[in-house]
């Protein structure tokens, strides 16, 4: 495990229209969810958003947003199986919005399935291509993954679209340190220091970082020695194998 200071996942973005409680479906159709079943998942009244939801779906079972509304709600109360289920009945049934790819990637992830979060991810940032959260969550799957190259380019494009983002900034950071770039890790997490002093995870990195190279050093010296040292080393076990000369064992001549 890395031992870097991470930001959790960027937390599920339902973007959600009160009184506007409608979406375009994969045909252009107009979908249209529960004006009262969305007021109470606006209010953060989850348990009452589920039970409302639940009774759209039931009566219409085809309305693609009431399922991923009842997704969105079901996870805010920690049901992940629940939650991915409806999401991806509103996939099934056709709902294309790059928010409920990414919200269906992060419970995916939380759920420990990489492989079906990244696939998630990946068309979360296709079809939200100018929202920096795609970008960056999937940076964050790849980043988890290993896949350091693909993770520093979407952190990168994340960036682009929102450059003043702490977290996104101190994973690149993470992200520069894994693959070895350790100057380029310390010059994020410092300028990112400078600029926000109370964001404690560049520092926490920067102190690790310091660390790592201590550690690194130290174990370097212990290893190999300096050409001049070596070379003289070479030569004291060299000369303490080396005979002693038949004329250092004779007696001097007498004076």
């Amino acid at each position: 495990m890395s031992p870097w200071n991470r930001i959790a996942l960027g937390a599920a973005t339902l973007l959600l229209s009160l009184g506007i409680a409608c979406i375009a479906g994969a045909g252009g159709e107009q979908q249209v969810c529960d004006v009262g079943a969305d007021y109470a998942l606006g209010i953060e009244d989850y348990p009452d958003a589920m039970r409302l939801h639940a009774e759209v779906v039931r009566k219409h079972p085809d309305n693609a947003l009431a399922h991923y509304h009842l997704g969105f709600a079901e996870g805010m109360m920690g049901n992940r199986r629940a939650e991915i289920s409806e999401y991806q009945d509103a996939a099934a049934l056709g709902l294309r919005n790059w928010d409920l790819f990414l919200d269906l990637g992060l419970a995916q992830l939380d759920d420990g399935d990489l492989d079906a979060a990244t696939d998630s991810l990946r068309r979360a940032a296709v079809l939200g291509g100018n929202h920096s959260e795609s970008h960056y969550n999937l940076a964050i799957v790849y980043e988890r993954r290993g896949m350091l190259a693909d993770a520093e380019c979407e952190m990168l494009a994340s960036l682009r679209l929102n450059p003043g983002q702490p977290d996104a900034r101190n994973t690149l950071g993470v992200i520069y340190a894994e693959e070895g770039q350790t100057l380029r890790a310390s010059i994020v997490w410092r300028v990112l220091m400078r600029e926000v002093p109370d964001y404690e995870p560049a520092r926490k990195n920067l102190e690790l970082l310091g660390s790592h190279l201590e550690v690194a050093r130290g174990e370097t010296a212990a290893v190999s020695l300096p050409p001049a040292a070596a070379v003289k080393a070479v030569q004291d076990r060299s000369k303490l194998a080396s005979p002693i000369p038949e004329t250092e064992l004779s007696p001097a001549p007498a004076q």
